[in-house]
C-alpha cells in the first residue's frame, strides 16, 4: 500500500508528487501529464498569467518557468505573455526532471479500503494508498448555459473541448461568454476567417490593464503591489496569503469566490477583439433548436466527452427528431439560437455552432470519480463545492483537494497555476500528518442533514 496516490497530472498534481517524492513519501502518480494544455486548448493561445507567477513548484524552486525557457532560448520576461504550448512543454519538462515516474493511465474510481482507499484505473487494475491527493483540474466541471442542455455536442461545444479551431474556418460560431476564454478563442477564429460572434450577459468587456514595469519607483510599488495575480494589495493578499483567507469568515469567503477577479479580458487581446468580432452585450441565450446537416457531419466534430450537458431545463433541444420548438428537424436546418436582452426583448439568430467559454462550477457533486459512498459523505460549502482544512483535507479522513474545487476555502489563487506552490507545500505537510499521528490538521464542519454521515461517523 502506497503512502499517497496523487490524481492528476497538471501543474498541481506534478507539483504535489515532486514534494511528496522529496518527503520521501511511497507514492504512484497518474493522468497524462498537462492533459489541459495539450489538449484542451487551441494553439495561438497564451497565458494570462505573468510568467512569473506560473511556476510549478518543487522544494527546491530550481524547475523554474524561466529555467525552462532558458533551456529554449524562450523569453520569459514581465509583461510579456508565454505561449500555451510552450507552457505545456515546460510541465512535461518538470515532470520528467522533478517528479517520479507518472502512469498516464485514467483513475476511473476511488473508494473506501481498509487502512485507506482503493483505485481503479481504466483498464482494470487496483491500487491501494493510505492517502489520496485529487488534483484533476478543470475538465469535470465544465458548465454550459441550461438552455443548451441536450443540444447535440456537434453544435454546442464548451471551450476546453477544443485543441484546434480549424473545423470552423469559414464557418459561423457564436461565442457564449465575456472573459478571457471566450475572447480569445472568438479572436482567434476571426484570425482564421470564421465568421464569428461573442454573446455576453454583462452590459460591457472588462478588460485588465497593462501591467505595470517591474522595475518602478518604490512608492508606487507601496501603493499597488504586483502580485501572481495582478497588482493591488487585494490581489496581493488573495495571492500569497492563502492560509490567511481561509481564516475569514465562510460567508465572507463565499461572497469573494463569486466576484473577486472576474470575467475580463487580457490587455494583449483587446486589440484582438475590439473592431474586429462582433459583440452583442447584455444578451443571454433563453432556447437553442437545430441538427446537424448530413453534409456536415462527420466533419471532424469533437463531442465534448465529460462534462457534456445533461438533461434539458425548458426550451432547449430535446426529443428525437424533434425541434425544442416542438417543429420536425430538417437535414438542412442550422441551429436557431433565441437570445434575450436585459429589457426583454427577445430575437432569434442562426448559426452553425455555439462555443460555450463559461466557465466551470467545481461542486462535490461533479467529482464523479469517488464511490458513491465516499462523494455523498463529503461536507459541503454553500456553493457545493467541498469544505478542506487548513492542509487540504476533507472531511473524509486521508482525502486531499487541490486546485479549482479548493478556491472557495483558500481564494481565487487556486484558480490559477499561481496557487500550485502554497498548495503543495502545505497538502503534503498535511499528508504526512495523516499518516503520521491520524489527526487533521484543521475541523471540517460536518455535512448536512439530507442523507449524508456526518465527519465524526466517518471518522469512526
Amino acid at each position: 500500500m502506497f503512502d499517497l496516490l496523487v490524481v492528476g497530472a497538471g501543474p498541481y498534481g506534478l507539483s504535489i508528487a515532486s514534494h511528496a517524492a522529496s518527503a520521501g513519501l511511497s507514492l504512484r502518480v497518474f493522468g497524462r501529464p498537462m492533459a489541459s494544455w495539450r489538449d484542451h486548448m487551441p494553439r495561438g493561445m497564451f497565458l494570462k498569467s505573468e510568467p512569473w507567477a506560473s511556476n510549478l513548484s518543487d522544494p527546491a524552486a530550481r524547475w523554474r518557468l524561466d529555467a525552462y525557457c532558458e533551456t529554449r532560448g524562450v523569453s520569459a520576461r514581465h509583461g510579456e505573455p508565454i505561449p500555451v504550448e510552450v507552457f505545456a512543454e515546460y510541465g512535461l519538462w518538470f515532470a520528467r526532471n522533478a517528479v517520479p515516474e507518472v502512469d498516464e493511465r485514467t483513475i476511473v474510481r476511488i473508494s473506501p479500503h481498509p487502512g485507506g482507499f482503493e483505485a481503479v484505473t481504466d483498464d482494470g487494475e487496483t491500487v491501494h494508498a493510505r492517502t489520496v491527493a485529487l488534483a484533476i483540474g478543470v475538465m469535470p466541471f465544465v458548465e454550459i448555459p441550461s438552455a443548451l442542455h441536450g443540444v447535440s455536442p456537434d453544435l454546442v461545444t464548451h471551450s476546453s473541448h477544443h485543441s484546434s479551431l480549424d473545423r470552423f474556418r469559414e464557418r459561423d460560431v457564436t461565442v457564449i461568454g465575456g472573459g478571457q476564454a471566450a475572447l480569445e478563442t472568438a479572436a482567434l477564429l476571426a484570425e482564421q476567417g470564421t465568421k464569428v460572434r461573442v454573446l455576453a450577459r454583462a452590459d460591457r468587456l472588462d478588460w485588465n490593464d497593462v501591467p505595470p514595469s517591474w522595475e518602478r519607483p518604490w512608492w508606487q510599488s507601496l501603493r499597488s503591489p504586483h502580485s501572481g495575480l495582478g497588482c493591488g494589495w487585494r490581489n496581493w493578499f488573495y495571492s500569497e496569503r492563502a492560509g490567511w483567507y481561509r481564516r475569514l469568515p465562510e460567508e465572507t469567503r463565499a461572497r469573494i469566490a463569486a466576484d473577486a477577479l472576474g470575467p475580463a479580458g487580457a490587455w494583449w487581446v483587446r486589440d484582438r477583439v475590439e473592431g474586429m468580432v462582433e459583440v452583442l452585450l447584455g444578451h443571454e441565450v433563453t432556447a437553442a433548436e437545430g441538427e446537424l446537416s448530413n453534409s456536415a457531419a462527420g466533419k471532424g466534430a469533437s463531442a465534448p466527452g465529460k462534462g457534456k450537458p445533461g438533461p434539458s431545463k425548458g426550451k432547449s433541444a430535446s426529443g428525437k427528431g424533434r425541434s425544442a420548438f416542438g417543429k420536425p428537424r430538417t437535414d438542412a436546418e442550422k441551429l436557431k439560437l433565441e437570445i434575450t436582452d436585459s429589457a426583454g426583448r427577445t430575437r432569434s439568430i442562426a448559426t452553425d455552432h455555439v462555443i460555450s467559454a463559461t466557465g466551470f462550477k467545481a461542486t462535490r457533486d461533479r467529482l464523479a470519480l469517488l464511490s458513491p459512498e465516499l462523494r455523498g459523505a463529503l461536507a459541503a460549502v454553500a456553493d457545493g463545492s467541498p469544505s478542506v482544512g487548513r492542509e487540504f483535507e476533507s472531511s473524509w479522513p486521508g482525502l486531499f483537494m487541490a486546485g479549482l474545487v479548493t478556491a472557495s476555502g483558500f481564494g481565487p489563487a487556486m484558480r490559477f497555476v499561481h496557487g500550485a506552490t502554497f498548495t503543495s507545500g502545505t497538502l503534503v505537510r498535511g499528508v504526512r500528518r495523516r499518516l503520521r499521528t491520524g489527526v487533521p490538521g484543521g475541523a471540517i464542519p460536518a455535512p448536512g442533514r439530507s442523507g449524508e454521515r456526518s465527519a465524526d461517523a466517518v471518522r469512526r
